[in-house]
């Protein structure tokens, strides 16, 4: 037991010493933010005070807060330390949400403010920057929020539940697994719209909407289409989303507006459908699977054991 408490303690004095060193450093690249970019933006007045609020977010407010956290894991005092940083975690959060904006906002300022346009140049070639632009460190705090929850972990499967320290650990764990979970679902929902423009702007005429609120991308790719009649195979383009299935073929190579689209063929909901394997459950060359809608029975193919594998799993999973 003395063995593996010593263990345990070598392991969370590490890790505590590794926490502080890269709060340090953390520290100090939101430092050139604020001091070079934030405060002088206010004071030159360069940037609108909306504008500098959308672009920067409460960064000021995530530094205030990485500062008081360093000053106590310096003393010693990593359970007030994790206080502070649980009572400014939300922070984070709304970071978050105020990120695609913001580079949405530093984008459209870059091109139309030229003033603004040259600070920045001007300051990135500051030697504190080594090179770096200001669109590297904005995803700063993201990164440090993933960083949080991997030392905090440690700290707390290496600290002794009976110890003072244990209570305030779990809390923080609790805590920063949370945000954590909101940030996540953010990036998620932001790739995810990114997903369902980009499907939009792939298909020809705005017939199709692509873009539905609550529907979730899941996969595309080429599959074969078995016509029931003994026609030849007909190669579609199959976009997969939680609610429907898409099928679509490339438009003609030499139409002046379309030539890289695709037109859609057909859209088949997912809530009536039924899918099956045909053949594809041995080591066999690629599948087939059936789906099976009210009035209608579609056979998809491929030559891909671990494609048609991959299709059918998913195409389960949506339906059900």
């Amino acid at each position: 037991v003395e063995e593996q408490r010593a263990r345990w303690e070598r392991k969370r004095s590490r890790t505590a010493k590794e926490l502080l060193e890269t709060e340090h450093k953390y520290l100090e690249q939101l430092d050139l933010l604020v001091t070079f970019f934030v405060k002088i933006l206010k004071a030159k007045g360069t940037l609108k005070p909306a504008v500098l609020e959308t672009i920067f977010g409460p960064l000021e407010s995530i530094y205030s807060a990485s500062h008081d956290l360093s000053l106590h894991l310096e003393k010693g005092n990593l359970g007030s330390g994790l206080e502070n940083l649980c009572q400014n975690l939300e922070l984070y959060g709304h970071y978050t949400e105020n990120l695609e904006q913001a580079n949405k906002t530093l984008k459209e300022q870059l091109r139309k403010n030229k003033p603004f346009r040259r600070f920045k140049k001007l300051q990135e070639t500051r030697p504190q920057f080594r090179g770096r632009k200001l669109e590297d460190l904005l995803p700063l705090p993201l990164q440090r929020l993933h960083q949080y929850k991997h030392f905090l972990r440690v700290l707390l499967e290496n600290t002794c539940p009976d110890s003072a320290d244990y209570q305030k650990l779990a809390k923080a764990v609790r805590s920063v697994s949370e945000v954590s979970q909101w940030v996540q679902d953010i990036v998620h929902k932001r790739e995810n719209s990114l997903q369902l423009l980009r499907v939009q702007k792939l298909l020809k005429g705005q017939k199709t909407q692509v873009l539905t609120p609550g529907r979730w991308f899941i996969r595309e790719g080429w599959l074969l289409v078995v016509p029931s009649k003994g026609e030849e195979l007909k190669r579609r383009m199959f976009f997969l989303f939680s609610d429907i299935l898409i099928a679509t073929k490339p438009c003609h190579p030499l139409h002046p507006l379309n030539s890289n689209k695709l037109a859609c063929q057909a859209v088949y909901p997912l809530h009536q459908c039924m899918v099956d394997k045909v053949f594809g459950h041995t080591q066999s060359q690629g599948g087939l699977l059936s789906l099976s809608f009210p009035h209608k029975t579609l056979l998809l193919m491929s030559s891909d054991q671990q494609d048609i594998n991959n299709w059918y799993q998913s195409l389960t999973a949506a339906v059900r």
